[in-house]
């Protein structure tokens, strides 16, 4: 061996054996499971949160897994095979009413974007009798609107209507196309896409039904357990909401990629309409869960006897906005 490299040898050696400088700061992530009930824009804050590293910034490892509707994601969430999902506000009250401990922790947009599209011969919603209307899954939030409204004009959803259990948006989009149903429940820009197709909006369900959405949901057992882990989402998530509301570019990017959109002005709009709708602070809307209940009660009537606090954890946002995390989101 050369003389002159005898040194470079020991440095390196010394090197390997010495711990680095940076290893004692190096932060160890926490696993946590995120379901996403549909890709779809008003999931768009948990892609926008995982693409932007928001997660790993608030200490977590997030592995975001999609499953189809409200219903499954429940399950997966009671199961604990997710810890975080969005969860339809009627699918939380039903599932504790069964004896669960789900939490509604946030709601994160103050009504529900949501059309019922329809094929152009349908004109009314008495129209509608018989025929077959596609929704994601029973106990879904689609589920929900399409009987609530459709009870409201008149309707008995049982007997009236044939509801469809299929898929996201896109599949429902597909469904229409081919003929297989009459009507989906789909939200934006879905329904400005099947519109463009030439079907027709029946109904504009934020216009029909006050309903808070956008849940963030988990186990008040989870809470219990590890509650800085539910922290540290809820830090992630609000802050997704920020950098979606102010980063127009990004938030854009985020959506072309996630919706596979390559429809400039759907885009556009889809961003316009949805950063205006996010809320920067995002508490449960206990006066709008209530709006569940008459839903809540065709299955269980129960329901009249509990109040809406009691399904709700609104602790977790009202720490977030004392401390003043939320308003520095919005100084930058």
């Amino acid at each position: 061996m050369a003389p002159h490299r005898v040194p470079s040898v020991f440095l390196l050696s010394l090197f390997l054996i010495s711990p680095s400088p940076a290893s004692p700061q190096t932060k160890v992530l926490k696993k946590i499971r995120v379901g996403v009930p549909a890709v779809s824009m008003s999931n768009i804050i948990i892609f926008v949160t995982k693409e932007a590293g928001l997660f790993e910034k608030h200490g977590l490892d997030a592995e975001v897994i999609t499953v189809q509707g409200s219903g499954i994601a429940s399950k997966a969430v009671i199961g604990g095979s997710m810890q975080i999902a969005p969860i339809a506000t009627p699918t939380v009250i039903n599932a504790d009413l069964a004896g669960s401990d789900l939490a509604i922790l946030a709601h994160t947009m103050p009504g529900v974007i949501h059309a019922l599209v329809v094929k152009p011969e349908i004109k009314r919603p008495e129209e509608l009798k018989g025929k077959k209307i596609a929704v994601s899954t029973f106990g879904s939030l689609t589920d929900f609107l399409v009987r609530y409204v459709a009870k409201k004009k008149g309707l008995n959803p049982d007997r009236d209507l044939v509801l469809l259990q299929i898929g996201g948006d896109p599949e429902r989009i597909a469904a229409l196309k081919q003929g297989s149903v009459d009507a989906a429940a789909m939200s934006y820009p879905a329904y400005g896409r099947a519109q463009r197709m030439g079907f027709k909006m029946l109904w504009d369900s934020s216009k029909e039904v006050d309903y808070p959405w956008m849940e963030i949901v988990t186990r008040r057992a989870t809470i219990q357990r590890d509650r800085e882990l539910v922290m540290n989402y809820m830090k992630a998530h609000i802050e997704g909401i920020s950098l979606f509301k102010k980063d127009r570019e990004f938030g854009k990017k985020v959506i072309r990629k996630m919706l596979r959109l390559d429809d400039e002005e759907l885009v556009n709009e889809s961003y316009e309409i949805f950063s205006k709708a996010f809320l920067p602070v995002p508490y449960p809307n206990i006066p709008g869960m209530k709006t569940s209940f008459e839903y809540v009660a065709m299955a269980r009537p129960e329901v009249w006897k509990h109040k809406a606090e009691e399904f709700a954890d609104p602790s977790f946002v009202e720490e977030l906005e004392k401390s003043g995390f939320i308003k520095k989101l919005y100084e930058k």
